[in-house]
């Protein structure tokens, strides 16, 4: 290992401590960062969770529900976008806890393991140390007593020599010399045992337990790395795992982008505002010059005037068919529960979902009904089980609301009729409008039974120019008044379109014109011939 060779003859152990401190704090660093990034996305996903909740709709009402393809697009724009949103709080998910929570598990374990490395390696310094201060005693005390057995030998030498000494002063040097030379010699001994033995502990410190400290620190610093490693790859994976599905979300809302029909939305709107009404006549000259004109005689004069009545009630009558409301002038008070207050056109369509609505509570009030008749047959079988009568009043109130909600459907059917009826009398153009082809048929209009005064005032001379022809897919007897019978494969000619009634007004090469139902001809419409106008 390079660490082994490469810093321990320069004594580093300090250095390496530094360094795998510095490498704990580069992680924990790191495992900050993620922390900030997650909750970066969470702030984000939140965001735009709030946005698309800003701007989706509240639908409290069916009326308020999107139509138009562009608002549908947006919504579901809006939807993608929330699911996006979703998708960057599953990034934050994975990254929290692929990450951020493995960091700080294995900085903890890093931390703990460090420690246990740094103190055994201080152990082996210390102890060592310990070897070595044994070693210089033992090494001080043999010096220091190798002094002494010199200083024993030089005074032994001299009073040898002195003749005036005694014999006793020479033969106690003699011992004090024996005594020095033989401690001196015990402290060689000593100070040789102790040398072998730190030379032996150094050598087991510096190529054994060193190097394993250093193998151990070592393997730790590269784990740390390549967990640091797997880190990183981790936090690119949490969120290339979710890109497929942020894809879908991109193509969703390019899927809604395409979506938008231009075409279908302005068909939305001619139906939500078409109105029925015939568009104004023209205005009649009004000539106030004829008080001029004095020299004219009084006959002229009131022929003139009689004309002049004539084509201004007629005018006035022309005038009065653009601007004819069902039972007047529109009014501009609050809306009425007979929809009287809306163009016919919009009141037919209003009144045609009333009626889908009451029916589809006179169904559920029927099954409430069958259902509280079988309850009543089984109490009546099997009395333990209940009261018979305990469900009448339920069933009293049942019925009273089939009741009632019978007379609201025919009150509106009538309505109905006669809304089409006054628009087919009163306000239909040349050129027909349709607009729900798959309406009920109910009956023919029956013009004739409510021929009055206007009648006369709103027929023509001419007869109606024909705007297409058909060809009878079925036989029709025609027994009713105003209508046209036919044989199958006769060919007819179209005068006006069916109007949403399921009638079709035609005419045969005999001059001879009636109702036929739209459902038994095959029409064919000239779109360049006269009369063959849609009005909105």
């Amino acid at each position: 290992y390079r660490w082994l060779t490469d810093t321990w003859k320069d004594d580093q152990f300090d250095s390496l401590d530094k360094h795998t401190q510095w490498g704990i704090d580069f992680l924990e660093r790191y495992a900050k960062f993620v922390k900030e990034r997650i909750e970066i996305e969470q702030n984000y996903a939140k965001q735009l969770r709030n946005l698309v909740k800003k701007y989706c709709p509240k639908r409290s009402s069916k009326d308020e529900e999107p139509r138009f393809t562009s608002c549908i697009a947006f919504f579901n724009i809006l939807n993608e976008l929330n699911d996006y949103a979703g998708q960057r709080e599953v990034v934050a998910e994975e990254m929290a806890h692929r990450v951020y929570g493995e960091l700080m598990r294995y900085a903890h374990d890093l931390k703990t393991e460090r420690k246990m490395h740094l103190q055994e390696g201080r152990k082996a310094q210390q102890y060592l140390d310990m070897c070595w201060k044994q070693m210089d005693n033992s090494k001080k005390k043999f010096e220091r007593e190798c002094r002494e057995a010199e200083k024993a030998q030089q005074s032994y030498e001299r009073l040898d020599n002195d003749t005036n000494a005694t014999k006793a002063d020479v033969e106690k040097a003699k011992q004090q010399l024996n005594l020095r030379t033989h401690m001196a010699d015990e402290n060689k001994n000593e100070y040789a045992a102790q040398l072998q033995n730190f030379n032996g502990e150094q050598h087991k410190h510096f190529y054994v337990v060193i190097p394993q400290i250093y193998k151990q620190l070592q393997e730790m610093d590269e784990r740390r790395t390549i967990k640091l490693s797997e880190c990183y790859r981790g936090f690119a994976d949490s969120e290339r795992k979710v890109i497929p599905i942020i894809s879908k979300c991109l193509e969703g809302m390019i899927l809604a982008a395409k979506s938008v029909d231009e075409r279908r939305d302005s068909q939305m709107v001619v139906d939500s505002f078409k109105s029925g009404f015939e568009p104004p006549g023209d205005f009649p000259f009004e000539d106030y010059s004829q008080h001029i004109y004095r020299t004219i005689s009084d006959g002229t004069i009131s022929a003139s005037k009689q004309e002049s009545g004539k084509m201004d009630a007629k005018t006035t009558v022309g005038k009065a068919k653009g601007k004819l409301w069902l039972f007047g002038k529109k009014p501009k008070g609050p809306a009425l529960e007979d929809f009287s207050h809306l163009p016919p056109e919009q009141r037919r369509k209003k009144l045609q979902q009333r009626i889908d609505e009451l029916n589809r509570e006179l169904q559920k009030e029927s099954d409430q009904k069958e259902a509280l008749n079988k309850m009543k047959d089984v109490y009546e079988k099997n009395p333990q089980m209940g009261d018979p009568g305990s469900l009448q009043p339920k069933l009293a109130e049942t019925m009273n609301n089939i009741d009632r909600l019978r007379m609201e459907i025919h009150k509106n059917e009538v309505g109905l009729l006669f809304c089409s009826l006054y628009t087919f009398l009163f306000y239909s153009p040349e050129g027909s409008y349709t607009d729900d082809a798959n309406q009920e048929v109910r009956g023919p209009p029956q013009q004739h039974s409510h021929h009055n005064e206007f009648d006369d005032e709103f027929e023509d001379d001419d007869p109606l120019p024909a705007i297409g022809h058909c060809k009878a897919i079925y036989p029709f007897d025609g027994h009713n008044e105003g209508t046209l019978a036919m044989k199958e494969g006769e060919v007819l000619y179209i005068i006006e379109e069916d109007k949403g009634d399921g009638w079709t007004r035609a005419r045969r090469q005999n001059g001879e014109e009636g109702y036929v139902p739209t459902s038994y001809i095959d029409v064919t419409l000239e779109k360049n011939s006269k009369g063959a106008v849609t009005y909105i």
